[in-house]
């Protein structure tokens, strides 16, 4: 909508309507949240204020409720739309968010995650984009556009610095302006001017001595005044710490509530005179203008009504499509890939382009001899992935697609299938399911001992947040009891487990096997449902023989790590151990036999997770032995890496192939399956470079010093800048690497440079376009085909940065042309002296190519540019 517009004028009455028929007490009420995720406190309703509800979403949107009895759609992790590359693909992300959002009474959605991958050892990186600030700020303001298209809010996050998770409530991030200007609050900035949020959230974490909740300088000064953002800023939670520090810097709605800094505190202020009543006034109009925006203010028009918000898209095929077009051929030695299975066609044309099925893709004519007809798969991931990472992005699907079900189901006849789990990285069991033979009822107890509500579980996870079933009330909740049965396939010592926080009985047949006290093993508040301790024991068990269970939980009047209206624990399960050297010898047989194998590796919830650091880069437990040992015993070993972040690969030089499907959401199988029949081509590019050893990292530290400082020692140089300066170190994958179904050729660059950039407003946009780039490239491979353009900007070495990218397609034979737009901040750099920035001096050097470091074509050209 245009600033002026009729339905903007009638947007604004209504706010200032709404704001003169407040008191005090009322305006402060709104700048809290009325419980864990919405606002929308009694006083405000005789203002025309509904009920705003707030949800995570980055990969999913959860709603209110953190139960897998109220499923969402998984989507790819945010790191696999960053290896998309595409606008495209980020957009119709935040479309299909809006959608969810919708259904599930969501108005605003606390996404993009738009942090930068400082390190690999950033245990969140998965929730992020990038490295690189320039594919971070591009893609994240196609996912707000998207969102916000369908009328639903978005909330770009963390503002600014939380690259990292060690001590994030309280680390003190220590940057030049530099550093901060040109990498991490660039694409915030970019989001901003270009994307218009209607949100935005700070960050736990302090820069340069002041929590991001208080930062008057970097919130009422640079993201207002200097970039113009209207939206509300809204603390991540319990993010608020201090009232007149909230007030002061610009933080307009402090979550969850309803105890926060602000209400009666905030009027208390206001009425000693330490706060300007016109200071709340602020704040309060920034929330009902987010409430007009979204459509729960009355007399206020939606700034999208519902006969403008795109088609619906079918979240399935969205889903898939996105992770193929996510995942990344790191090597593929003698064509290993596409699995060359008896009826798959050699050149994909058949199948429409990469467009049908993995099914359809094997019911062509019968391959060339040599052929697979017997697959080896191996390793956990293969039969359990990671569709998505840990923590508050955590959504539950309906359905989780594997890629040993898809390949089972897209295989023809004439391929057999076998399948060895390996060992098992993971350290703590996963929670006890149907299959392994439970079946478990979730029984809600009041203070009085009565029973308030009962739900039958999909697992042994327990985890309520905002409500409880049946509408039981979290203020009556006394206990929660998970009851049931569990009849063992196997005879032998099976694992049950306890994990959470707070007091917890088990009792399996007559037998009480623990009851204690779980402590959190954390500060961090959001540790004790995110990260929460595990407690195994032993049970033995005959096969077929039932034994009743029971795990009972005492809910704490505190709540779980000081979030009220919060339920989480879990009833985990381990079958009878088996030796990992066994387990490693059973793939090894299956291996050999095999005419290809595949493994599958990956991170865990323990190694990659929110709320925790990476401590190594290695593979968790014994994978890396598996993966090595079926090399040996088949050249013919492909390995699919099922991780958010890069891991090292001390084997990808003995195997043929490695695949990198990151964490592929809900429908990750299928669009494995897909790919690796050759019916989709793996579409995507490494968003961060991936390295070959942790020694020589060029950034590593997140842990802060002992004086709880966290220094940005490397200035404004990460990534692939900063590789480019180690000096003959060289990681395993470049940034922006990625091999596909066929090749291309780079065949010509032509650059035309902008007049736009010489006017006298141009210094006022730094986005206004200095320059227009063609570059025509030819797929002079046997199918159709993806390639993803890269121009970068700068002399060879760590000043050379990412400029413009884009995605082009074409049969085989074919060219195409890739046209990209090089923005005035590509030619600017910050200066702290002067604090602005200034244009880089010419002449400026083009380079585009397929990687960082794999430049195909370069040219000069003299940009005249102010600013």
């Amino acid at each position: 909508m245009n600033r002026g517009s009729p339905n903007t004028d009638r947007r604004t009455a209504a706010v200032e309507a709404a704001l003169a028929a407040l008191d005090l007490p009322g305006k402060a009420a709104l700048l809290s949240g009325t419980d864990m995720w919405s606002v929308g406190p009694a006083a405000a309703r005789a203002a025309g204020f509904g009920r705003l509800v707030l949800s995570d979403g980055p990969a999913g949107v959860r709603g209110e409720d953190w139960t897998p009895e109220d499923p969402s759609i998984a989507l790819p992790c945010p790191t696999a739309i960053g290896a998309t590359w595409d606008i495209r693909a980020a957009r119709e992300a935040g479309l299909l968010l809006a959608q969810e959002a919708r259904r599930k009474g969501a108005h605003v959605v606390l996404a993009p995650t738009v942090n930068l991958h400082r390190t690999p050892y950033g245990g969140r990186h998965f929730e992020a984009y990038a490295e690189d600030p320039e594919l971070t700020g591009v893609l994240g303001a196609a996912l707000v556009e998207g969102l916000q298209d369908g009328g639903v809010g978005a909330t770009p996050k963390h503002y600014v610095a939380n690259d990292a998770e060690t001590d994030r409530y309280t680390v003190d991030v220590r940057a030049d302006e530099r550093t901060l200007r040109e990498l991490y609050l660039a694409p915030f900035e970019r989001i901003v001017r270009t994307a218009r949020p209607w949100a935005l959230m700070a960050a736990y974490n302090s820069v340069n001595g002041v929590t991001m909740s208080e930062h008057d300088a970097l919130t009422n000064g640079v993201l207002r005044a200097e970039w113009g953002f209207d939206g509300v800023l809204v603390s991540d939670w319990t993010g608020a710490r201090s009232t007149l520090g909230c007030a002061r810097g610009g933080l307009d709605l402090a979550m969850p509530g309803p105890d926060t800094v602000y209400g009666e505190h905030l009027v208390a202020a206001v009425r000693e005179g330490r706060v300007p009543a016109e200071t709340v006034d602020t704040l309060a109009r920034r929330v009902l203008l987010l409430a007009a925006r979204v459509g729960v203010l009355d007399g206020a028009p939606p700034a999208v009504p519902a006969h403008a918000r795109p088609a619906p898209l079918d979240g399935t095929a969205t889903v898939r499509d996105l992770a193929t077009r996510s995942f990344v051929l790191l090597r593929n030695e003698n064509a290993a890939l596409p699995l060359d299975v008896p009826g798959r066609t050699g050149d994909g044309t058949a199948t429409g382009a990469g467009k049908a099925t993995a099914a359809s893709a094997a019911t062509a004519t019968d391959g060339p001899d040599g052929a697979v007809r017997r697959l080896a798969v191996c390793g956990v991931h293969a039969a359990a992935p990671r569709f998505g990472g840990g923590g508050s992005s955590q959504v539950f699907p309906a359905r989780i697609s594997t890629p040993l079900d898809a390949l089972r189901d897209a295989l023809p006849a004439g391929v057999d299938l076998s399948y060895e789990p390996g060992p098992d990285p993971r350290a703590r069991l996963a929670p006890a399911g149907a299959a392994d033979g439970f079946r478990l009822t979730a029984v809600l107890h009041g203070l009085d001992d009565t029973e308030l509500a009962r739900t039958d579980q999909r697992d042994g996870s327990v985890r309520w947040m905002g409500s409880l079933p049946g509408g039981a009330s979290f203020a009556d909740l006394g206990r929660v009891e998970l009851v049931g049965e569990f009849t063992p396939a196997v005879s032998g010592t099976h694992r049950l487990a306890v994990r959470g926080v707070g007091h917890f009985r088990l009792e399996a047949g007559e037998r009480v096997l623990y009851e204690a006290e779980l402590p959190p093993e954390s500060e961090d508040p959001a540790a004790a449902f995110l990260n929460p301790p595990q407690r195994v024991f032993l049970l033995d068990a005959e096969a077929g023989t039932t034994v009743p269970v029971r795990l009972v939980h005492s809910v704490p009047s505190r709540g779980v790590g000081g979030l009220f209206g919060l339920v989480s624990f879990e009833l985990g399960y381990g079958a009878p151990a088996v030796s990992d050297e066994e387990l490693i010898e059973r793939a090894v047989r299956a291996a050999a036999a095999a005419d290809t194998a595949l493994v599958f590796v990956g991170t865990t919830d323990e190694s990659e997770s929110e709320g925790v650091d990476r401590e190594h880069l290695a593979l968790p437990g014994r994978q890396d032995d598996l993966v090595a040992r079926v090399a040996e015993a088949n050249p013919r070993t492909v390995v699919v890496v099922n991780a958010g972040a890069p891991v090292l690969m001390p084997w990808r030089h003995d195997v043929a192939a490695v695949l990198l499907c990151w964490f592929p959401g809900e429908e990750g199988g299928s669009a494995l399956a897909d790919v690796l029949l050759g019916a989709a081509e793996p579409g995507g590019r490494l968003p961060t470079t991936w390295p070959d050893a942790e020694d020589g990292l060029p950034v590593r530290q997140v842990v802060p010093d002992s004086d709880g400082q966290l220094p940005y020692n490397e200035g404004p140089r990460i990534g692939y800048r900063a590789w480019r300066r180690v000096g003959g170190a060289e990681p395993a994958y470049w940034f922006g690497h990625g091999l596909g179904y066929t090749t291309w050729e780079y065949e010509f660059l032509n650059i035309t440079g902008r007049a736009s950039a010489d006017s006298p407003s141009a210094g006022d946009d730094p986005y206004v376009p200095v320059a227009e780039v063609t570059v025509r490239v030819r797929n002079s491979g046997p199918r159709h085909g993806r390639e993803v353009v890269q121009l970068y900007l700068g002399p060879e070495g760590p000043e050379r940065r990412l400029a413009a990218f884009a995605v082009v397609e074409a049969p085989a034979g074919a060219s195409a042309d890739a046209r990209l737009t090089v923005p005035l901040r590509a030619v600017q750099s910050w200066d702290d002296t002067l604090r602005t920035w200034h244009a880089d001096p010419g002449p400026h050097t083009f380079a585009a190519g397929r990687s960082a470091a794999d430049i195909r074509l370069t040219a000069q050209l003299e940009l005249h540019v102010q600013g």
